[in-house]
């Protein structure tokens, strides 16, 4: 399962780039608008710190200026991923781009048969919010399960991201569903790297090698 980090903030995608183990990133309007960055200029660093997909996110409701505003973003870097919402008109747009080899993110997934129409439309990723659904009650990894069914019944190619990921259950739940892709916060990616049991190993191993005097340096 790829590996992509949910956020704008350049440190962090920095530091885990760092651990070779980040596939791509993610970003949406409100993730920009927190940076408090200049939306292209942030894009860029992105793109130069990551050698796999950064989905970038258009604006517009409507497919002609989807259209435009994605032929800029696509300009940036050739690793730009266009993101287009789950509507008719991004639908629309996500044909068209992916119909001229452009990757395309469609955000906003909601239901099974939802991301049927986004994968009926080329999307090269499809990205259903699992976090919201269990704020509202339900469990967001049925919907990964039905969605990995129905891809798995047709063979399509469209990669499942699954996105709105809070904790690092959601994580291992994807990998286990057979979930493509993740994308997760900062911190979320990081407390998978913890286990109190890890913690208290290194404890007991150092205390036991400074017994020794030795030293490996």
């Amino acid at each position: 399962m790829k590996f992509f980090v949910d956020t704008a903030e350049i440190d962090a995608i920095r530091e885990l780039a760092a651990t070779g183990l980040l596939d791509g990133v993610t970003t949406n309007p409100s993730l920009i608008a927190k940076s408090g960055r200049d939306f292209m200029e942030v894009t860029k660093e992105i793109c130069d710190l990551v050698d796999g997909p950064v989905s970038a996110e258009v604006v517009a409701l409507d497919h002609e200026t989807m259209m435009k505003e994605a032929e800029k973003l696509r300009r940036i870097a050739d690793n730009v991923c266009i993101k287009v919402p789950l509507t008719v008109d991004g639908l629309k747009t996500c044909k068209a781009l992916t119909g001229d080899g452009t990757m395309v993110n469609v955000t906003l997934c909601f239901s099974a048969n939802q991301a049927l129409l986004a994968a009926k439309a080329g999307a090269t990723f499809i990205s259903p919010f699992v976090g919201r659904h269990d704020d509202n009650g339900t469990d967001g990894m049925d919907l990964i399960r039905d969605i990995r069914l129905i891809y798995d019944n047709y063979a399509f190619d469209t990669e499942i991201l699954v996105a709105s990921v809070r904790h690092v259950t959601h994580v291992f739940e994807s990998a286990r569903i057979g979930a493509d892709v993740m994308t997760a916060p900062p911190k979320v990616i990081f407390a998978l790297f913890d286990h109190v049991l890890t913690q208290k190993g290194i404890e007991g191993f150092l205390k036991d090698w400074e017994k020794t005097g030795q030293s490996i340096l």
